[in-house]
């Protein structure tokens, strides 16, 4: 993940920082560095669908440990910096492969179940939601607020772990290999649309805690599992589950 910093009201100059997010010395260093308030974080990197079951150092299924502890361990370094910031944003990027699978507690790194790359990303997608509402809960009083979202469908370099086959099955590939831009399918740019809302437009001001859909709407709460194609899964927004997960990271991190 390369992090961009930009200084004063008016960004005057760009600074370039590497961080590895499945290594959460990368990140420590990172956030012990920092210096001045922060005003937004968009917690965007992440990884798709491994095809075999890996685990960062700390023991951690890969997709859990990069696309939900290392933002977990970003976010709350900073947590001082952001609050100096006054009004500060956290925007967590997740998907509407959350609707597939909540976070199971008792199994998260697949050590005892059958390892699957698209139960394992969607339960990734699932806590990037569900640390959303753990900040919101949390941080209030400091002045942030903390949103998640689902970007859409975009081609991007998180698709370089998906077979050709998946590929050619979203309509995203041709048998030639060559990719394809289906309706359902956005540009970078159309994707990043959310992000940008959520960071910075003034009619977000003070909503925290909320999920918004790739038609960049506030998603109403469906039932998870069930093959519903939009909204937010109940297990994605259930207050007890973001407590279990914060827990969850925080003694990883501990350790």
């Amino acid at each position: 993940m390369d992090a961009l910093a930009g200084a004063g009201a008016e960004v005057t100059a760009l600074t370039r920082r590497q961080i590895d997010l499945a290594d959460p010395a990368s990140v420590r260093a990172f956030t012990d560095s920092w210096t001045g308030p922060v005003h937004t974080v968009v917690a965007n990197a992440g990884i798709m669908a491994l095809p075999t079951r890996q685990l960062a150092a700390n023991g951690w299924e890969l997709q859990l440990a990069t696309n939900l502890l290392g933002h977990f361990a970003l976010i709350t370094g900073l947590h001082e910096h952001l609050r100096a910031a006054g009004d500060a944003r956290v925007v967590t990027v997740s998907s509407g492969a959350q609707l597939m699978a909540g976070v199971d507690f008792d199994d998260p790194h697949f050590e005892r179940r059958a390892y699957d790359p698209w139960i394992a990303y969607a339960q990734s997608k699932t806590a990037d939601v569900l640390l959303a509402v753990a900040l919101a809960e949390r941080w209030a009083a400091d002045r942030i607020t903390a949103n998640a979202l689902a970007p859409g469908r975009i081609h991007t370099a998180l698709q370089r772990h998906l077979p050709r086959e998946s590929m050619q099955a979203m309509g995203a590939m041709d048998n030639a290999g060559n990719l394809l831009h289906p309706d359902n399918f956005k540009t970078p740019e159309q994707g990043a649309t959310a992000s940008v809302m959520l960071a910075a437009s003034p009619l977000l001001h003070g909503v925290t805690g909320r999920y918004f859909d790739e038609d960049n709407q506030e998603a109403p709460v469906v039932p998870g599992g069930t093959g519903a194609m939009s909204g937010v899964a109940e297990w994605s927004v259930d207050p007890e589950a973001a407590d279990r997960l914060w827990a969850m990271a925080e003694a990883a991190l501990a350790v």
